[in-house]
């Protein structure tokens, strides 16, 4: 563009207008960057820095900062948009400089974080209720596997009795009409019913066996022994809708995970505390379930249990606009799967959108554990956590029975424990006999140490093997950074490769 068709531009329009904003220096930079935003939301535009809101050329110096800072500026754009950049010679050193952008392919485009519409010659922040609606709109178009017609299947392949429990929990929740009384209104409602045919969002949430049309309807669950993937103590594959596959994915964790517990004074009960906090684990699966990537025909979600770590594993990785780091910030939600996401919010299982994962670190960081990793990589997102004051698990060339583990677990909060107590804090019932062999043995492995004898005799963890999770944090070990872990974990690797 020349300077004449710069002032020919301006005249014709007779200054600021629904496509058009001036800025007289880049040093206004941030609300330029804010209207050009609002463009790309819009039928396109141009942003002309150098020129006062009269629509007098004025020209500013310009330097390779300046570019640099545009540069900068442009990638906050979320999606990534094409900015054309114009440099207009003035007059003397002065220059005019212009962002001139097309309608975006996919809106809503953020700047920021933030979105941003045009009214007139205004630009204003898009209200969240209209963000979300044309957010969903885009997800849709970008992705359109769980809104497809589901072919061949018809109400008879449905869930009834799982259609009708969210039906009562969503209107229980104030997310639904009462007058939504029977499945099929509920279907129509939730939007996986159009035009009397059933969408592939339907399947997955309310399917009563997806096999074979739809594999990827799947769950693996698997206890490990030690810290590596060599040996299975327990696991389990499963296909079928997606409020099951939650349910028993939470039964298998609570069955594996260690729980620390002790003898309140005065108590002969024993206070139990999972090893993880169950609702930061049911929101990890929450999500996994509503945002993972359904075209591959292959994936699942994975729960994988090691002796110092918990994974949830997903098929498929971030939305555009969404980064790892994003994740344990407020950031604005993408869902991939907006329909199956909608449903799980309509029956409480997800409280706001684009909060989940910060909930997650709050919930850990609470029960005193250290913040969830968030890990994308593979072709898959990766929730990890980890223990409270954990260091490299117990290591013993001798097999524990579930009874021994069980006791070592109850000794781990270091205090010196009678036969009595530990008697009465184990899960299952057992005789005083059993349990006074089993501490002998622990004893002769080194695990365990005790003083005195008979009934008055006192039993604790020995030091070298404190690692096992504690249940008071205050007594907790240091716990090793990211990088620590994860040379850890590469040194396992290797190990096993060779």
């Amino acid at each position: 563009m020349t300077l004449t068709e710069l002032q020919k531009l301006i005249a014709e329009n007779k200054g600021e207008w629904e496509r058009l904003e001036f800025k007289r220096t880049t040093g206004e930079l941030q609300g330029g960057m804010e209207t050009l935003c609002a463009f790309l939301n819009g039928t396109g535009g141009n942003v002309v820095f150098g020129v006062n809101t009269a629509g007098t050329i004025q020209g500013q110096d310009v330097s390779d900062n300046t570019f640099q800072d545009i540069a900068n500026a442009i990638r906050k754009l979320e999606p990534p948009a094409d900015v054309e950049q114009i440099r207009i010679g003035v007059g003397g050193s002065k220059e005019v400089v212009m962002l001139s952008v097309s309608q975006h392919p996919h809106p809503p485009c953020t700047f920021d974080g933030r979105a941003f519409k045009r009214v007139g010659n205004t630009t204003t922040r898009i209200p969240q209720e209209e963000y979300e609606r044309r957010l969903l709109k885009r997800t849709r178009n970008q992705y359109p596997w769980e809104g497809e017609v589901a072919e061949g299947w018809t109400i008879d392949g449905l869930d009834a009795g799982e259609i009708e429990r969210t039906l009562k929990a969503a209107v229980e929740a104030g997310r639904l009409d009462a007058t939504v009384t029977t499945p099929l209104d509920a279907l129509d409602r939730f939007h996986v019913r159009v035009d009397g045919r059933l969408l592939r969002a339907a399947v997955v949430l309310f399917g009563r066996d997806p096999m074979p049309d739809y594999p990827q309807c799947a769950l693996r669950l698997a206890r490990f022994k030690g810290t590596n993937k060599t040996e299975f103590i327990d696991q389990k594959q499963m296909h079928g809708q997606a409020f099951r596959l939650l349910d028993e994915a939470m039964t298998f964790i609570m069955r594996h995970i260690p729980v620390a517990g002790r003898i309140e004074p005065g108590k002969l009960e024993r206070t139990d505390t999972p090893l993880y906090p169950p609702l930061a684990l049911r929101e990890a699966l929450v999500n996994a379930l509503c945002h993972r990537d359904y075209v591959i025909a292959g994936g699942a979600v994975n729960v994988a249990i090691f002796d110092d770590r918990l994974e949830v594993i997903s098929s498929g990785l971030l939305p555009p606009g969404i980064t790892v780091a994003d994740l344990k910030r407020k950031h604005v939600s993408h869902p991939r799967n907006p329909l199956i996401a909608e449903v799980f919010y309509r029956r409480k299982l997800v409280e706001q959108w684009g909060r989940g994962t910060q909930k997650i670190v709050d919930w850990c960081v609470e029960a005193g554990q250290p913040e969830p990793e968030f890990e994308e990589g593979a072709g898959a997102m990766t929730v990890r956590f980890l223990p409270s004051g954990y260091h490299p698990p117990l290591r013993v060339s001798h097999d524990l029975t579930d009874r021994q583990r069980q006791i070592l677990l109850i000794l781990s909060d270091r205090q010196k424990w009678q036969v009595g107590d530990i008697l009465r804090a184990l899960k299952n019932r057992s005789g005083l006999r059993a349990v006074q062999v089993d501490l002998a043995r622990l004893r002769e492995y080194a695990l365990v140490r005790s003083s005195g004898r008979g009934g008055n005799a006192r039993w604790w963890l020995a030091e070298a093997n404190s690692g096992i999770p504690s249940a008071s944090p205050a007594h907790s070990q240091r716990t090793p950074s990211a990088s620590e872990r994860s040379e850890a974990r590469e040194k396992q690797k290797d190990k096993e490769g060779n």
